[in-house]
């Protein structure tokens, strides 16, 4: 008895004024002090606690684990916190169960082992938590809501920008094909206009030849007369020549843009096609000129459009003539490389100036020291059309005053 109460004594000195609530049990679990703190805690009258079992301040449903943690506890002798990553619970005198932090230390006295739990009522603590955990969630979900409405918003941001894309696109397609539509319409009116002024030019000057030709016919009838009867009719003849020539360039536009033409591909002679080429361009030409050009030519069979081949030659060629004054020669070569033909005329006649050279295949255009002479300006670009189709090209070499040199590249066989 005189041990109980001195026992007693001691721990009331020490537990008095400490504010969280002490437990003292000794190692059958009974408890032996209990401070006012812990009484108040767990809402028991003074010294109502002593002599009754920890299981009365602990759940039920842990007693058995509870019972088993405690024999270790006491066979390692190691103070330390209770329910580390697990939450711990109370229960009152009321059977109200609270949750707890509780901090255990083992310890002798007299010889005999008890342990000291230092109890604190963290209700508070947790209601704080959950309180602070609950507007964590609700802003974490309007954090969410916001974010999915400016989601939302910026979608709807994309998708108009992808049509405001898309109707800017469209507008400017509508206003590139109007500018173009609007540039062809000028450009076609430009050639309007200039094709009636080279109408009216190139075919009032061989009718009026003409027209005198046939005039003057008429005044020799005598038998010693035939001499001039023949130059006019000659003049007649090569009049009515260059106006075929010039309806049959623009018969060849107007298929070539309506996409009407249909070349008639056939098998021909190289040296036949030349001969003819050569033999059509003598006739016009001037005093003391003279086409130089492969006799003994080693000859080939080609597949392509021969009509087409022969307007070109005899374009370069009669070009070559025209541009070139009298007593000149004009040199006409013609090479086999592999599978490829290769023409080419050269001339000694006034040559292309610089600044006209990059149009001289656009339609109607005309070099400015070449407008004196007659031309349609229509001849090389219906040339390269053709020779484009037929798989060839055409290029050419030139300076003013000395001369040009057009050459021409097909394939022998068209495939």
């Amino acid at each position: 008895m005189d041990k109980e109460i001195g026992q007693k004594s001691i721990f009331s000195l020490l537990f008095k004024g400490i504010s969280e609530g002490v437990l003292v049990v000794n190692e059958d679990q009974i408890i032996v002090q209990v401070n006012d703190s812990a009484e108040e805690m767990f809402g028991y009258e003074n010294n109502e606690l002593i002599g009754q079992h920890l299981n009365l301040l602990i759940p039920s449903h842990v007693h058995e684990k509870h019972d088993t943690y405690f024999k270790q506890f006491i066979e390692k002798g190691e103070s330390r916190k209770m329910g580390i990553g697990r939450d711990l619970f109370g229960i009152k005198k009321n059977g109200n169960k609270f949750p707890v932090e509780a901090g255990l230390s083992p310890f002798q006295y007299d010889n005999y082992n008890f342990v000291l739990s230092l109890v604190t009522d963290i209700t508070t603590r947790k209601e704080n938590e959950k309180e602070i955990n609950d507007l964590n969630q609700a802003l974490e979900k309007k954090v969410s809501q916001r974010t999915n409405e400016l989601k939302r918003t910026v979608d709807q941001l994309y998708d108009f920008n992808k049509e405001l894309e898309q109707e800017i696109k469209k507008r400017k397609q509508a206003e590139t094909k109007i500018k173009n539509s609007l540039k062809k319409e000028r450009e076609l009116n430009d050639l309007k206009t200039k094709f009636l002024s080279l109408v009216s030019h190139e075919f009032k000057t061989p009718l009026s030849g003409i027209l005198s030709s046939a005039t003057l016919i008429g005044k020799y009838q005598k038998e010693d007369q035939q001499a001039n009867r023949e130059k006019h009719l000659n003049t007649i003849k090569n009049k009515v020549h260059y106006l075929t020539n010039i309806l049959n360039d623009f018969l060849s536009i107007e298929r070539l843009e309506s996409g009407k033409v249909n070349y008639k591909f056939e098998e021909f002679s190289l040296v036949g096609l030349v001969n003819e080429v050569v033999y059509s361009a003598n006739i016009n030409l001037k005093n003391g000129q003279e086409i130089n050009y492969p006799k003994n030519l080693e000859d080939c069979i080609l597949k392509q459009d021969k009509s087409v081949l022969e307007l070109v030659l005899s374009n370069l060629l009669s070009n070559a003539i025209k541009y070139s004054n009298e007593d000149t020669t004009i040199n006409f070569d013609i090479q086999q490389a592999g599978h490829m033909l290769f023409f080419e005329v050269k001339d000694q006649g006034i040559g292309i100036p610089q600044k006209d050279q990059k149009h001289i295949f656009e339609r109607y255009f005309r070099a400015e020291n070449a407008l004196l002479n007659q031309g349609t300006g229509i001849g090389l670009n219906i040339a390269m059309v053709h020779l484009q189709n037929l798989g060839g090209d055409i290029s050419f070499e030139s300076k003013e005053g000395k001369g040009s040199i057009f050459k021409v590249k097909i394939p022998i066989q068209y495939e």
